[in-house]
């Protein structure tokens, strides 16, 4: 359930509600640079959607960086004066990310408490 504060009423007597906008608890970024000429930008998207969802407010910002020259990068900066951390880079890996093991490695740099459920259940075989 989402929190909800109370706003003003539109008329006496009356009570209306609206959602309440958490603050982001984590200055941690994460970057997706994707190729705009190759148009991937709904796969950057979903890339994207996949972490907020996962990491909700533990991730500050996910960024989609447009480029050129068939890029697809993801980058975390943990927020924490530790240094950037490329996570996967098509030029390097070849293809695109798996989304369980990018969520691990954003897991472990910025929220290691955080169980991934069936995502680290599978990582471990069991």
């Amino acid at each position: 359930m989402c929190p909800t504060v109370l706003s003003p009423a539109p008329y006496p007597g009356a009570m209306s509600e609206a959602p309440a906008v958490p603050e982001p608890t984590s200055t941690a970024r994460v970057s997706i640079t994707y190729c705009t000429q190759c148009r991937w930008l709904m796969r950057a998207a979903w890339v994207a959607q996949e972490l907020l969802q996962t990491f909700r407010t533990r991730l500050g910002e996910v960024a989609l960086v447009p480029g050129t020259g068939g890029v697809f990068r993801v980058e975390l900066d943990p927020g924490d004066g530790r240094p950037a951390v490329l996570l996967w880079d098509r030029a390097a890996e070849g293809g695109f990310p798996e989304i369980p093991p990018l969520k691990r490695a954003v897991r472990d740099a910025v929220a290691p408490d955080l169980s991934l459920g069936h995502t680290d259940r599978a990582a471990s075989g069991a």
